[in-house]
């Protein structure tokens, strides 16, 4: 059989890379154009030699912004210089954001030092401060990375992500008109670090891990919450772990509606699959712990209408019995693999009806042990009706 060449599969290139910039020195987590053109990038203080932690990249080269002075970090309160910037956004109306952590070396923060901070370009000028309170980017807080939503509200709203490794982790949403900022899904599993069981980073073909002098192993990345994004049309603010393999969803109306709980807010969050992470090991001879593991979650009425009457086994199982006080345990065999799941319940008030959602954890990792854990058929029925 003759094929033309040009029905073949072919490598297409477009455009060409054009290097702007190069950094022999401090690492760069940031980036970002304005309308205008202009490039600023941003420099945490990790611990490299960092003189700036905020730039403009001028003829190829990094110059302190807006000035040197903003960046010689002397202090930590409202009026001190920036401390240790992780991230920078231009925003669709031509500010700059500087998100600073107030955490160099990633050691705990104090008041003030958190915080958001708005920079007019026309003028290379601070025009606005936002502070955290304590209670919304704890003292364990490491503030990673910002999205912004002028949609909302009289100026607007930005979500953060906690990616802290060593505290909980979570999203902070912020009132960009008024400065009130709170936060959201605390220590929800989705905003955790997989268990390492699950989730062992390989670079140049080997573990990730810290080695103790005893021989012992422990992760060496374990921070939640990191990447972020909103989609094209603001409906839902998507988010991943650093450590983990999983991107997740979650509605931007119940983030921002402080009427509810966390616990509804929860209810709004998707599995969106596998993020396509680095190439990841585990091991199955080691014992595992019981982990939450999230799907199927249900972000709205249709979807729900969509979802009536699928149900995995597990769910038969396990969340059958949607009002029992004491939450059930079953055990899956499938030789050679035994496998505990334990469901909790949770109920919140979506779309006009009170319902229940079923949440599983399991005794062995996910590659044993998979839970789909979606609506029971009662709660779907009862949203139909």
């Amino acid at each position: 059989m003759n094929i033309e060449p040009r029905t073949l599969p072919a490598e297409q290139r477009l455009g060409q890379l054009e290097p702007v910039a190069y950094f022999d020195g401090a690492m760069p987590t940031g980036v970002s154009v304005s309308h205008q053109g202009r490039i600023f990038v941003n420099f945490p203080r990790w611990g490299d030699d960092v003189d700036f932690t905020v730039a403009e990249i001028r003829g190829g080269q990094p110059v302190p912004y807006p000035d040197l002075d903003t960046n010689h970090a002397t202090s930590r309160d409202a009026s001190g210089a920036l401390v240790s910037v992780q991230s920078i956004v231009v925003d669709p109306v031509d500010r700059l954001w500087i998100l600073d952590t107030g955490s160099p070396l990633f050691k705990p923060t104090e008041y003030g030092g958190p915080r958001l901070l708005c920079v007019d370009l026309a003028a290379d000028k601070v025009i606005k401060t936002i502070l955290f309170p304590q209670d919304v980017a704890l003292p364990t807080s490491y503030l990673n990375d910002v999205r912004f939503d002028l949609r909302r509200g009289r100026e607007g709203m930005a979500f953060i992500t906690d990616s802290a490794d060593q505290g909980s982790n979570g999203l902070l949403v912020v009132d960009l008109d008024t400065g009130e900022s709170w936060r959201r899904l605390h220590d929800h599993p989705s905003t955790k670090a997989e268990d390492p069981r699950r989730f062992v980073p390989i670079i140049e073909g080997r573990p990730l891990l810290k080695h103790g002098e005893d021989g012992t192993a422990e992760p060496y990345i374990q921070m939640g919450a990191d990447g972020i994004a909103i989609g094209a049309d603001g409906a839902r603010l998507y988010y991943c772990p650093l450590a983990g393999h999983q991107l997740y969803s979650v509605a931007t109306d119940a983030l921002c509606d402080r009427s509810l709980d966390d616990d509804a807010v929860a209810l709004t969050i998707v599995d969106e699959g596998d993020k396509g992470a680095p190439a990841t090991a585990w091991n199955p001879t080691r014992p595992a712990t019981s982990t939450p593991r999230i799907t199927n979650t249900t972000p709205s009425c249709a979807a729900i209408r969509a979802a009536h009457g699928r149900r995995s086994r597990t769910i038969r199982a396990c969340c059958g019995r949607t009002h029992s006080r004491s939450p059930p345990t079953a055990t899956y065999t499938s030789p050679p693999i035994s496998c505990t799941v334990r469901c909790s319940f949770r109920t919140a008030k979506i779309c006009g009806k009170n319902l229940t959602r079923c949440f599983a954890s399991t005794s062995l990792p996910s590659p044993c042990c998979s839970v789909d854990v979606g609506w029971t058929r009662h709660m779907s029925e009862n949203l139909i009706q």
